[in-house]
């Protein structure tokens, strides 16, 4: 089992910055990558980025490259998603997610685990 804990969200102003966190914890031996999702209601989960536990980051989503920055600290095992110049658009539950599979890391199917959400409100 792998425990995943989100943290950081929060309302902010377009053009604001702000750092979400993922804290996991249990069998993460065997995980691969870890990716940052995020969903509005009534929409589909939409993927955003993705890491391997071993620091390399895998790509991102159009929408939001440039903008955000994924990492990861090892000491901790824990994932960040960096967030700058927000914009409304971005408003949403950011959610982490935990995959042992290698491929197809921007669907959503492939991940076991998955933390509770943080919600992020950006007004302009």
């Amino acid at each position: 089992q792998v425990q995943l804990v989100e943290s950081g969200g929060g309302s902010v102003q377009a053009g604001d910055s702000l750092r979400l966190s993922c804290a996991a914890s249990g069998r993460t031996q065997r995980q691969y990558a870890v990716a940052w999702f995020r969903q509005v209601p009534g929409k589909e989960r939409e993927f955003v980025a993705t890491i391997t536990y071993g620091g390399h980051t895998l790509g991102y989503a159009d929408s939001v490259k440039g903008r955000f920055t994924i990492s990861r600290d090892k000491v901790k095992n824990t994932f960040y998603l960096q967030m700058y110049d927000l914009t409304p658009e971005d408003t949403a539950t950011y959610y982490c997610a935990s995959s042992r599979q290698p491929k197809q890391l921007s669907q959503s199917s492939v991940y076991d685990y998955w933390g509770q959400g943080t919600q992020v409100a950006v007004s302009s």
